[in-house]
């Protein structure tokens, strides 16, 4: 659905690059994030998929759409969610859907219906301007469902939400990614990126440094490690235990044997350690 080549971007014009060289696809109904720290080229690779900057070098294509000569059915097949919500301030969270809908010449949602889902039905005739900076994230979340998008773009979702609001948004795109939608995430939170990608590629300093699966990420950098408490002698001890040293494998099935572990975890990296291990720096 999504297949960029080669693809650079200067801000000043010369070899100084936000974004340098990089490739991937996407499949159809895949979650791919893109996970890296700000200033990484997260943001700039977004805007340049969906249009706001103009593609200075490389190839790209959103649903077989070249984005060098844009079309109609390309927005009409793409949503965006972005990061500062920008929006209508003198028109209230309804009226701003009914505007933005007008934009397409394809069948749009229920306005009503996407405020219920993301919990501002109570707000919808309320100006945007007096919108808390997290009601105004979930309208242009809203916002980005009205034309019912194959493509789907998000950039730092559950920024600034409270945790219920944000385990509903993230209901929302498990959802629409079970419906067929594919979704590009932009993101720095480890966990959601966790959560909710099939792929996710680390970039920093405006390159890929990586693609893969959360998981096999977190098996290959991984230490093989339980992490176990314990009751000896009335006393609870903890202690990491290999799952490939023999004698630790000897020891942890005694103490499974004699019913003396209290609790027992395995421990795998998380991506934040995994991308400061291949990168050198935090996701901050």
């Amino acid at each position: 659905m999504i297949n960029v080549k080669n693809l650079y971007h200067s801000y000043t014009n010369d070899e100084n690059y936000a974004v340098e060289d990089i490739s991937f696809k996407i499949e159809q109904g895949e979650v791919f994030g893109f996970l890296g720290p700000s200033g990484a080229g997260k943001s700039t690779t977004q805007q340049i998929l969906i249009g706001l900057l103009a593609l200075q070098q490389g190839e790209a294509s959103i649903g077989g759409y070249d984005i060098k000569k844009p079309k109609e059915e390309l927005f009409n097949l793409i949503g965006v969610s972005f990061e500062h919500p920008n929006v209508y301030k003198k028109l209230s969270g309804l009226e701003n859907l009914e505007f933005y809908k007008k934009m397409f010449s394809v069948e749009t949602e229920d306005s009503m219906k996407l405020l219920r889902m993301v919990g501002l039905e109570s707000a919808a005739n309320k100006k945007a301007g007096g919108y808390s900076k997290g009601m105004l994230q979930r309208l242009v979340f809203a916002r980005s469902m009205i034309n019912n998008p194959k493509i789907w773009f998000l950039d730092e979702p559950t920024s600034g939400l409270d945790p219920n609001t944000a385990s509903e948004i993230k209901k929302i795109i498990r959802k629409k990614n079970d419906e067929g939608t594919t979704i590009f995430l932009t993101t720095h939170n480890m966990y959601i990126a966790d959560e909710l990608c099939d792929r996710i590629a680390f970039i920093n300093e405006g390159k890929i440094e990586l693609i893969d699966s959360p998981r096999n990420l977190k098996l290959k950098y991984g230490e093989k490690l339980v992490k176990i408490e314990y009751k000896e002698n009335e006393k609870i001890k903890k202690e990491s235990l290999s799952m490939i040293n023999d004698e630790d494998k000897k020891k942890l099935n005694k103490l499974i044997n004699e019913g003396k572990i209290e609790t027992m975890h395995s421990q795998e990296a998380t991506l934040e350690e995994i991308f400061i291990k291949v990168t050198g720096r935090g996701l901050k």
